[in-house]
């Protein structure tokens, strides 16, 4: 939120009090869903049923609370709260809030039971909470259902008489009264793709666009090319499997030429080549030789020869 340090900024905003009090129910109710519990993050593999009810947790000390959380299977969420100890990023750090841990379990008691609160304060990650003081605050944190939920046998007593049942309101709340259920089978996706449902419901529209008023380009759009041109496709066509005959043309000979015969050929192809480099410098060499014995004996003047004095 921009700027908040404001004490006039609206912080909070009005509920409607059935649907708080629907809204603690819903979240107790999912606590006793184990998958839900699982998915929020808990480790609660080896806690033995749920909700989880302990008889007394009232204890003298924090060591004997601990002790009797680990004999029912809490310690493995307990000890990935302690891992998840971090400081926390950003600005938040500097306003007295310098660390932030994972939630773990909410432990819920009566009012014979303050020592409880007092036990289970110094423990990371638990928070204890009245069972006539719930809220929604604690039992979903983050809007997440499916809080890991530990109640004293007091506290799990005293539901009955703080929200009622779908018969008898509760006698704290008053003229509240449970909310029943209004489907049997909560899986929608089960209910909407049963044969009875969709056989009520309409085929579905499908547009049919009789005329496209938006110009397209020949040059890219094949269809009209089509339109304008009905010799485009076979042209098209022969273009493809001419491509493809040259290239299996140049296929063929590259193979041709990788073959052993072929290599045998250029082999062969190369000696004479190279021999008949050797007989042209051969021949250069001799003419160089000729000239270059001329010049050592003298230029040539007609009339030098015996045979042409001879002839004379």
């Amino acid at each position: 939120m921009f700027a908040p340090l404001k004490i006039w900024r609206k912080w909070h905003a009005k509920v409607n009090v059935t649907q708080r009090r629907a809204a603690v129910a819903s979240a107790i109710a999912a606590s006793a869903c184990t998958p839900l519990v699982m998915a929020r993050g808990h480790f609660v593999e080896n806690v033995p049923e749920f909700p989880l009810v302990i008889d007394n947790l009232a204890l003298p000390n924090t060591k004997s609370l601990l002790a009797a959380l680990l004999n029912f299977g809490v310690g493995d969420d307990l000890s990935k709260v302690r891992k998840s100890k971090k400081v926390k990023t950003g600005t938040g750090k500097y306003r007295n809030s310098r660390y932030v841990m994972r939630k773990g379990p909410l432990i819920i008691y009566d009012n014979e039971e303050d020592g409880v609160k007092q036990a289970a304060r110094n423990l990371p990650g638990v928070e204890t909470c009245n069972v006539h003081r719930l809220n929604v605050l604690q039992l979903a944190p983050g809007g997440h259902l499916g809080r890991f939920i530990i109640f004293t046998k007091k506290a799990f007593k005293c539901l009955h008489c703080v929200f009622g049942s779908h018969r008898a309101p509760s006698s704290e709340k008053k003229g509240w009264t449970l909310s029943r259920p209004m489907m049997a089978c909560a899986d929608l996706s089960r209910i909407i793709n049963s044969d009875q449902v969709q056989a009520k419901l309409r085929a579905q529209r499908k547009t049919v666009v009789a005329h496209c008023k938006n110009k397209k380009n020949p040059l890219t759009n094949k269809a009209q090319m089509q339109k304008l041109n009905p010799w485009a496709k076979a042209k098209a066509a022969l273009i493809e499997k001419t491509t493809k005959e040259r290239q299996a043309k140049k296929a063929a000979v590259l193979k041709a030429k990788r073959s052993k015969a072929g290599k045998k050929e250029k082999a062969k192809r190369s000696a004479t080549y190279h021999k008949l480099q050797g007989e042209l410098k051969g021949a250069f060499k001799d003419a160089q030789d000729i000239l270059d014995e001329e010049e050592r004996q003298g230029n040539y003047q007609p009339g030098d020869t015996d045979e042409e004095e001879e002839d004379n």
